[in-house]
């Protein structure tokens, strides 16, 4: 008998995990603020709401009778949907919005760090009043993230040298994020190259996935605003070519620490974790820390699992990881998303045909903000449709994706430049210089 798992969420790595859930023998049940078809094609039952009623959700859930459920976004997770599931005896595979708080809360996040002395730790300053917001950043000429605590999609922190015009203008952006939420994180801006460190953790034990790389910016060659995120590789080896000797061992000590520090916080985080890391010219720096599946690179690390996934998220709802035999394919991989055009300053959402047939084991062609039916969907303003292949090489599962896009048809953007040779090897020789020029 099937294993009815509810899964909440409806974008790209929600649709990577389901399939791979329904391809391991579970029955998925859905909860999407949007209509996903291919979410929808395999789930026993749906639900499609946009509302952040937990209680409407939850009774939803417990009437549906799942074996365990899965929550994953993080609007979701701020929440305390996974704290009344719980409440109710329903078995989760996700942090309760308090072990959330690494995310939720970038100033739990750094205080957090601060407390248990782990590494990578940003000079930062949480400041409450506008007097001292005025103080910090007129008084000096070094460049600063201003962040909000809270929640932000990947596009409300804001650097002074990159997004403003004047100090006055960065000066006015704090201030604004205070009068909002009371205070305003404020960190030192560092230059380096970013990747992703994921793992499955049960609050205990942990089961280290290989290092992804997100690329953020909107356009090709790095440049333009950030975004949720434009795609992802993989590497054949646990680690990225860029990375220096020693910094892969580093980042994944470092992971674990905040693991330890939760617990030793009395916060037993279930789920997945994943650490924003930066190497810079002469260290490593902690950039942010996420409790779900990061979104692209999630899709990447979820579709190389090996073993049994229906197991897996029993085990962390269990505390019992310990014994998971997960493993991932040594394989690299690449993912570029389709996207609007517009996209991230005036989306022009349209229709897309999309051709699953015949489709390679080494192709996966996922979905994320649309609605419709599998051959025909309709775009949000937001991220589309989501290629992805597996290769020996970062830059041939690059080309791989080039290869498939035959089969979408309608008016998107796409960087093309995502795990091309080219971008690989830049990102290589300017970790042999240390010449930088990107910048959180």
């Amino acid at each position: 008998m099937s294993e009815r798992i509810a899964i909440v969420g409806g974008g790209g790595r929600e649709d990577a995990l389901a399939r791979r859930l329904f391809q391991d023998g579970a029955e998925p049940i859905s909860i999407m603020p949007n209509d996903n078809p291919s979410i929808r094609s395999i789930s026993s039952e749906s639900l499609v709401t946009k509302s952040l009623d937990t209680d409407m959700i939850t009774r939803y859930i417990i009437d549906k009778k799942p074996d365990l459920v899965y929550v994953s976004p993080d609007g979701y997770l701020e929440t305390n949907l996974v704290d009344k599931l719980e409440y109710n005896k329903i078995k989760v595979a996700s942090p309760t919005s308090a072990s959330f708080q690494i995310e939720s809360s970038k100033i739990f996040m750094r205080q957090l760090m601060k407390r248990y002395g782990i590494p990578g730790n940003l000079k930062y300053e949480v400041l409450d009043n506008e007097y001292d917001i005025q103080k910090l950043l007129s008084n000096t000429s070094l460049e600063f993230a201003i962040k909000p605590s809270g929640l932000t999609g990947g596009k409300g922190v804001k650097i002074t040298d990159q997004h403003f015009n004047s100090r006055a203008e960065a000066i006015g952006y704090a201030q604004e994020v205070f009068r909002r939420d009371k205070k305003v994180l404020i960190e030192e801006a560092v230059y380096g190259e970013e990747f992703s460190m994921q793992l499955f953790t049960d609050g205990v034990n942990s089961i280290f996935a290989p290092v992804a790389q997100d690329y953020k910016r909107l356009y090709e060659n790095d440049l333009g605003p950030n975004t949720g995120g434009m795609g992802s590789i993989t590497d054949i080896e646990l680690k990225l070519p860029f990375m220096r000797p020693g910094i892969y061992e580093r980042a994944k000590d470092i992971s674990r620490r905040f693991v330890e520090a939760l617990f030793q916080d009395g916060l037993l985080f279930r789920g997945v974790l994943y650490v924003q890391f930066m190497q810079t010219k002469d260290d490593l720096k902690v950039i942010e820390v996420n409790g779900r599946l990061a979104d692209p690179e999630g899709m990447n690390i979820v579709t190389l699992m090996e073993g049994d996934s229906v197991d897996l998220l029993f085990k962390i709802a269990d505390a019992d990881l310990k014994n998971s035999k997960i493993t991932f394919r040594r394989k690299a991989s690449a993912l570029k998303y389709l996207v609007p055009k517009g996209y991230g300053i005036n989306p022009q959402p349209g229709i897309l045909s999309v051709n699953t047939s015949d489709l390679p084991d080494h192709v996966h062609i996922f979905y994320s903000s649309v609605e419709g039916e599998l051959d025909e969907v309709k775009m949000s303003n937001s991220r589309a449709i989501a290629i992805m292949t597996e290769a020996d090489s970062i830059p041939e599962a690059s080309s791989m994706v080039e290869l498939n896009l035959w089969r979408i048809k309608g008016d998107y953007y796409m960087r093309h430049d995502i795990g091309t040779l080219e971008s690989i090897n830049k990102k290589i020789e300017t970790a042999k210089t240390g010449n930088y020029k990107f910048i959180h």
